[in-house]
C-alpha cells in the first residue's frame, strides 16, 4: 500500500511536465490505459474465476464505474480548486468515506489504533493543504470561488469514489477472486468506460513527444503499478486502511515539488508530512494478532499472486 502511494505520489510532478494536456485527459490516459493493462495482464485469471465474478457482477460494475469516475473528479478538482485543496479534500477524505462504508455495509466497528491514524493522517493532510496554498497564493484572484467550490464538490466525488472501488475490489478479494482477477476485471471495465473521455480529449497527448511520455508514464507506472501493488495490499487490509495508508500520496507529491519542481514548503508543511509519518507508523506497526494474521493469508484463492510477490521481494534482496 504505502509503494502504490509513493507512486501515485508522482503524477502531480509529472503532470506539470504536460501543462497543455487537460485534466480530463490525463485522468482518462492515467486510468484508462492502466485498467485495460491490467485487465490484459489479468487475463487469465480473469478467465479461470469468471463465474465468481458475474456471481458479483454487481460489485464488479460498481467497482468499474467508481473507477471511471475518480480521475475525472480528482484531475479537475486539482484544476479548478488547485492542487493542494484538489489533493487533500480527494485523498484526505477518503478514508472518512471508507470507514462509512465499512460502517454502514458491512457494519465493521472502527478501531481505536484507526482512529488514531486516521486523525494524525488528517491533521498532517490538512497542515500539508494549508502551507501549499498558502505558497500558491499570488494575491490575484484568478480563481473564482465558484470554481473553488466546484473543485471542492469534484474532491468529494473522488473522495467517494475512491473510497467505493477500494471496498469493491477488497469485497470480491475475500469472496475468494484473487487480487489479480478482482482488480483486473474492476479496472478493465473502468478503463473501457474512460476509453470516450480519451478519445475525445486525448487529442494533445499526442501532439508531442514530451506530453505522449508523460501520459504513458502515468498509464505503466503510478496506474498500473501501483494499482497491482494496491491489489496485492487489499489482501490482507480492509478498505479503510488502504485509503488511509493512501494518504502518504500527497507528501511525497510536496517532497518531489520541492526537490524536482523547486517550490519551497514552509515548517507548517514538513510539520505536516510528519504528522502523516506518524499516521502511517501508527497502521504499520506490527502488533502480536497481526504477526499470528501474516502466517495464515485471508484468500487462500490469492496464493498465486503473494508467491509472484515474494518473489519479486526475493529479486529485490
Amino acid at each position: 500500500m504505502l509503494a502504490a502511494s509513493m507512486l501515485w505520489g508522482t503524477t502531480g510532478t509529472a503532470a506539470t511536465l504536460a501543462p497543455d494536456v487537460g485534466p480530463l485527459a490525463i485522468g482518462a490516459i492515467a486510468m484508462g490505459l492502466g485498467g485495460l493493462l491490467q485487465a490484459l495482464v489479468a487475463a487469465p485469471q480473469i478467465a479461470r474465476h469468471a463465474s465468481r465474478l458475474r456471481d458479483q457482477r454487481g460489485t464488479v460494475l460498481l467497482g468499474a464505474a467508481s473507477v471511471a469516475v475518480y480521475p475525472l473528479a480528482f484531475y479537475s478538482s486539482m484544476h479548478l480548486a488547485g492542487v493542494a485543496v484538489g489533493t487533500v479534500v480527494s485523498i484526505g477524505t477518503a478514508p472518512l468515506a471508507s470507514a462509512l462504508i465499512e460502517r454502514v455495509v458491512d457494519g465493521r466497528r472502527l478501531t481505536r489504533r484507526w482512529t488514531l491514524a486516521a486523525t494524525l493522517g488528517l491533521l498532517g493532510t490538512a497542515l500539508l493543504c494549508a502551507a501549499e496554498a498558502a505558497h500558491a497564493t499570488d494575491g490575484t484572484g484568478r480563481t473564482s470561488m465558484a470554481g473553488t467550490l466546484l473543485g471542492i464538490g469534484l474532491g468529494l466525488v473522488a473522495a467517494a469514489t475512491y473510497a467505493l472501488y477500494s471496498w469493491a475490489a477488497h469485497r470480491l478479494i475475500t469472496h475468494q477472486i484473487p487480487s489479480r482477477a478482482a482488480m483486473g476485471a474492476v479496472f478493465g471495465f473502468g478503463g473501457l468506460l474512460l476509453l470516450p473521455v480519451l478519445i475525445a480529449t486525448g487529442a494533445p497527448l499526442v501532439a508531442s513527444w514530451p506530453n505522449a511520455a508523460v501520459g504513458t508514464y502515468m498509464a505503466l507506472v503510478p496506474m498500473f503499478a501501483g494499482y497491482v501493488l494496491f491489489g496485492w495490499g487489499l489482501v490482507h487490509v480492509p478498505a479503510s486502511t488502504a485509503t488511509t495508508l493512501s494518504l502518504l500520496e500527497p507528501a511525497i507529491a510536496a517532497v518531489l515539488a520541492v526537490l524536482v519542481v523547486g517550490e519551497r514548503l514552509p515548517a507548517t508543511g514538513w510539520m505536516g508530512i510528519a504528522l502523516v509519518i506518524a499516521c502511517l507508523a501508527v497502521l504499520t506497526t506490527p502488533t502480536p494478532t497481526h504477526r499470528r494474521s501474516r502466517e495464515q493469508p485471508r484468500n487462500p484463492a490469492d496464493r498465486d499472486s503473494e508467491a509472484a510477490a515474494t518473489s519479486i521481494v526475493r529479486h529485490a534482496d
